[in-house]
């Protein structure tokens, strides 16, 4: 049996002691049992560390795996109020699809009154519209039957600032593309089939990715393993990057500037491009990390490049 106490990380105050702890105990085990005692401190809300400044331990870390004794002192740092990813993904996603329809079908106050609930004479307005909504129900249906989660949780405060990123670029985009004014791309039909192309193209890549990614990691597991291409073709990209559903979604996007030949449009992508190229250099560096015959061509997000 062992004996270990938790102290406030920041205050260095006793909260808790817990007495007779298996030593095949895990740290979600320890995270319940510090629950009891705090039931204010739900167990996702909890980070336990073995130093006040250190990284928080995995709840499936094993107690007599950890470099402590038969007793040993745990760091406690709240990590506030936490909502699940799927609320989060549903929410900052269903608002997009919602507003851009508000766009497009011109409802009151948002044009000149001459113009509410009138339609676009410009097919690339229509197809847009149709695009765009495929990309976001793409997105819902994913969050709902296809991704799987490592983490249930992130802190509250994220899904003010995701939805404000996509909801208000959302409504950006919606603004000018359904605009009365609005004037289609330069090279025309031309341009904007070839921007459908690379925009289908790049949806069901992203897609392949997922389902993939999806594979990988059995229900209910936090399992992490190298991603290799499987007999899809959309997955063989897999050889030269970590990420290539970051890849394939900024394809997507590039199709849909292409496509609109507008500003806004143009703007998220290059912010969405410089995220997602911080999250591919950070899963990457996982990757070498944790995995010694990680494939060494593999770049980030884009091939040899980044």
């Amino acid at each position: 049996m062992k004996h270990y106490e938790i102290l406030d990380a920041k205050t260095k105050d006793k909260l808790c002691f817990l007495d007779k702890v298996e030593p095949n105990a895990t740290i979600g085990e320890i995270k319940s049992m510090f629950h009891k005692s705090h039931p204010q401190w739900y167990p996702t809300r909890q980070s336990i560390r073995l130093d006040a400044k250190g990284k928080s331990l995995k709840d499936e870390d094993v107690l007599q795996h950890l470099p402590v004794g038969t007793t040993a002192t745990f760091y406690f740092r709240d990590l506030g109020a936490q909502i699940s990813w799927v609320t989060v993904f549903l929410t900052e996603y269903m608002g997009p699809l919602v507003l851009y329809l508000m766009f497009y079908f011109r409802v009151p106050f948002i044009y000149a009154a001459k113009y509410d609930f009138t339609t676009s004479k410009h097919w690339v307005v229509h197809l847009a519209c149709m695009c765009h909504s495929f990309h976001f129900v793409k997105r819902l249906l994913e969050t709902l039957f296809v991704h799987r989660f490592s983490h249930g949780t992130m802190p509250l405060r994220n899904i003010f600032k995701n939805c404000t990123y996509y909801w208000g670029f959302a409504a950006w985009m919606a603004y000018y593309i359904n605009h009365p004014l609005y004037t289609p791309p330069i090279y025309g039909e031309q341009q904007i089939r070839l921007a459908l192309v690379l925009f289908l193209f790049c949806q069901i890549g992203n897609f392949s990715i997922h389902i993939a990614l999806r594979n990988l990691r059995p229900p209910g597991s936090k399992t992490r393993k190298i991603p290799y291409p499987t007999k899809n073709p959309f997955t063989w990209i897999f050889l030269l990057v970590s990420c290539p559903n970051y890849t394939y979604e900024l394809g997507a996007w590039l199709g849909f500037t292409l496509m609109t030949q507008c500003l806004p449009v143009a703007f998220f992508t290059l912010v969405g491009f410089i995220q997602m190229t911080v999250w591919a250099k950070g899963k990457h560096r996982s990757y070498l990390k944790e995995f010694r015959d990680y494939p060494p061509l593999r770049s980030p997000i884009l091939p040899f490049i980044l």
